[in-house]
């Protein structure tokens, strides 16, 4: 099974092609790892903190096994019809020769996932007597009592254990043999089943002290530890947010980039635990509730179609601050800690994307003491309306990236350039009921 994943990753190297779809940010870093291992045929664990895309790269090793691969029909460990380890198909064989049964089995049905959990046993894992099969009458003698587990069901194919720390210790020795042998043993029984199995782990590096470890001999008997790691540069978050969110309204680049270095931002801040890390998951559901944000507004004043705002922001830090795991000595701040790292990203976006550019245009519309008042539920004709005609407003929505203009998109983008303002204290700002006023 090793030699076919192999054979399968060298030509994909060879042709140029994709060889771990979905991945972001671990091309020149992590890929290299993984792949290296598979070609060494070791098995594999992963550690890093959480949602640093550990099950997802787990997952694509899929996509390097052949499409179809032939088995003993009805073979509760998936026997090669040409060499059967199991008692059943070896009886089989030898009875029917020629016209034993085969079936095809495609490659999403030969990997197998496991959650590690304290109750996690030894017969999950690698088999037990079936009482059933006993009370039909065999014999405890009879190797075919035995009720195969989660590894020796993923024969021929990939095993992963998610959180493999937190496995009972003596758990964790049922897996010696499978790494370094080969093979299983169940209770007495004199069985040996040589199995073909990948086995590839993940862990959480605070797991090692918190929740348990990997033990010495096991961690041994893995070929290959893989490190990974959160995006590390600002494209490779952008490009996250783009594949894995499901927005349910428009949310402008220039929004998805001060939620991508907001999330940077709290991983960066030494009020929040290193240790524990901030999500992927954080920045795509910060992505997801603005936009949802802005889709109530629509459903509310009538709004169409939805596009999210700079007002929308704040839903983020009202809602996601149980995603990240604060210093005990920040305790009572996390509000204010959330909310100062938003205004610093919307600040680094608006210099970003506008610095540099003449936006004495839209200062204009305030020398005469005019306010603008925006908040969640202000329509953005109604934004659009207070403000008037704004002179270099074409030049402000390309650099937002704004390409077909719209009173949804325009007000987003003039939203965004009046905080900016404000951030770079250029413009006055008041927060009153919900509702925020721009002036002078």
């Amino acid at each position: 099974m090793k030699d076919e994943i192999r054979a399968n990753l060298l030509d994909r190297l060879a042709q140029g092609r994709d060889r771990f779809p979905g991945m972001v940010g671990f091309d020149e870093t992590v890929l290299p790892q993984v792949e290296r291992a598979l070609l060494a045929g070791h098995d594999i664990v992963l550690l890093g903190e959480r949602g640093q895309g550990k099950t997802r790269l787990m997952r694509s090793l899929v996509e390097l096994l052949d499409e179809w691969t032939p088995v003993v029909a009805g073979c509760e460990i998936n026997d090669h019809p040409y060499a059967p380890v199991c008692a059943r198909c070896r009886r089989l064989a030898a009875e029917l020769g020629e016209e034993l049964p085969v079936a095809w089995k495609h490659r999403s049905e030969r990997y197998a996932e496991k959650l590690a959990t304290p109750d996690t046993s030894v017969g999950d894992l690698v088999g037990d007597v079936d009482p059933i099969k006993v009370a039909q009458g065999r014999t405890l003698g009879d190797p075919e009592t035995i009720h195969y587990g989660l590894v020796p069901r993923a024969n021929r194919g990939i095993v992963a254990i998610n959180e493999l720390p937190d496995l009972a210790e003596r758990i964790q020795v049922s897996l010696l043999n499978v790494l370094e042998e080969r093979d299983i043993q169940v209770r007495g029984y004199l069985l040996r089943l040589p199995l073909d199995v990948l086995l590839v782990a993940s862990a959480n590096p605070e797991d090692y002290t918190n929740r348990g470890r990997i033990i010495t001999p096991l961690k041994d008997r893995f070929g290959a530890e893989v490190r990974t790691h959160y995006p590390l540069d600002l494209t490779h978050e952008l490009s996250l947010l783009s594949q894995e969110a499901v927005l349910r309204a428009t949310v402008p680049d220039h929004l998805l980039e001060v939620i991508a270095r907001f999330t940077r931002l709290v991983r960066e801040s030494p009020a929040v635990n290193a240790r524990s890390g901030v999500s992927a998951r954080f920045a795509i559901a910060a992505a997801e509730t603005v936009a949802a944000s802005a889709l109530r507004r629509a459903a509310i004043t009538g709004e169409d179609p939805p596009v999210a705002r700079v007002s929308d922001l704040p839903s983020i830090t009202q809602t996601l601050r149980g995603k990240v795991e604060f210093e005990p000595s920040e305790e009572g701040r996390e509000q204010e800690i959330l909310t100062h790292l938003l205004r610093r990203a919307t600040a680094d976006t608006f210099r970003a994307r506008l610095g540099g550019l003449d936006l004495s245009g839209l200062l204009a519309r305030f020398e005469d003491g005019r306010m603008v008042m925006t908040g969640e539920l202000m329509p953005a004709q109604e934004v659009l309306a207070q403000l008037g005609p704004v002179s270099g407003l074409a030049q402000l929505l390309q650099r937002v990236g704004v390409r077909e203009e719209s009173p949804g998109l325009a007000a987003a983008a003039v939203e965004f350039a009046m905080e900016g303002l404000y951030l770079n204290k250029r413009l006055g700002k008041e927060e009153l009921d919900g509702q925020t006023v721009y002036g002078r």
